[in-house]
């Protein structure tokens, strides 16, 4: 990785909070990228915010060009896989989109028994349950063993601030949320991607062990991926080379994701209930180190940072 301590802390004062672009349209802000809908298109912009636990924590620095740029990939390389939303990404940290109605459920594939969250496989299979969002798991498996199959757990999508809660197809078609035909082609879409993010992650020395969809319809009723794709936001990934060694010793796999910023939390006390803790300076600037390094593995490219003002940047690339 190039981008040097210097530059990451000089970035420390470069980070994207906020935004305030009325001239794009109608604003929804999210946990990490602002929206905005206008004529039939909507522009989204990054920010540099930092999410664990459903809580927004904090700022990184780069990180929202990071996701920004490494989500565009992923959209390039499975176009020919799974449709998607992309116009264009005419700035580090923006991209513009066919406007799309999100569905309101998250397609969670996962492939190991791991995570630390409420909504995680094993939170549920450590408090003895053996049946996870409509999957029969046996018993006896170890935390971050690998799963026979990849498995899709669907998650309703929760308000900023609140909390996510997993569910069967048989659970989320009884609620209303979804159509099964909308349900099922995303799900086909889900096992797809995640299958070739295997595929492209094994290349390059990881695993990728749980990773995030969001689906939207256009206006035409076509179901296409939105938001992003196998970013460490997203992605759980672990490096491969020393996962089976430390799976037989009882050891956590080594991570490659935003888990480094998750266990802090845990470590100091915080598990999602209540003020989060801020972040300090030299976690921030270890957490943005992660989010680029798995970027440069991934694309087998070096990232290299933007240091102008981003929101003067982003004036200037979008005519505004």
């Amino acid at each position: 990785m190039t981008v040097s301590q210097q530059a990451l802390r000089r970035g420390l004062a470069l980070t994207l909070d906020a935004t305030d672009f009325p001239e794009l349209g109608h604003k929804y802000e999210g946990k990490v990228r602002d929206n905005y809908s206008k004529d039939g298109r909507r522009t989204l912009i990054v920010t540099d915010r930092i999410s664990a636990f459903d809580r927004v924590l904090g700022t990184l620095p780069f990180k929202g060009q990071v996701l920004n740029q490494l989500a565009a990939w992923w959209f390039a390389q499975t176009s020919s896989i799974a449709p998607n939303h992309v116009l264009d990404v005419p700035d580090p940290n923006v991209t513009v989109a066919v406007e799309c109605e999100p569905l309101p459920v998250e397609m969670v594939m996962r492939a190991y028994l791991t995570g630390v969250t409420s909504t995680s496989i094993w939170t549920h299979y450590e408090r003895g349950e053996r049946v996870f969002c409509g999957h029969r798991l046996p018993d006896g498996l170890r935390k971050h063993q690998r799963l026979d199959t990849p498995i899709l757990t669907p998650s309703t999508k929760a308000a900023k601030g609140d909390h996510d809660v997993s569910a069967s197809r048989e659970e989320i078609l009884r609620t209303g949320l979804l159509s099964s035909r909308d349900f099922d082609a995303a799900a086909e879409l889900a096992h797809a991607l995640f299958e070739f993010g295997q595929k492209v992650c094994a290349e390059r020395g990881l695993i990728l062990v749980d990773t995030k969809y969001e689906f939207g319809k256009t206006a035409d009723g076509r179901v296409v991926v939105i938001d992003e794709i196998h970013t460490p936001d997203s992605s759980r990934f672990w490096f491969a080379d020393s996962y089976e060694e430390r799976f037989a010793a009882g050891e956590d796999p080594v991570p490659m994701d935003k888990e480094y910023v998750r266990r802090w939390l845990k470590e100091v006390g915080y598990s999602g209930d209540g003020p989060a803790p801020s972040l300090p300076d030299e976690v921030r600037v270890e957490a943005s180190r992660r989010y680029i390094e798995a970027c440069d593995r991934i694309r087998g490219t070096e990232f290299v940072p933007n240091l102008e003002p981003p929101v003067e940047r982003i004036r200037t690339n979008l005519n505004l």
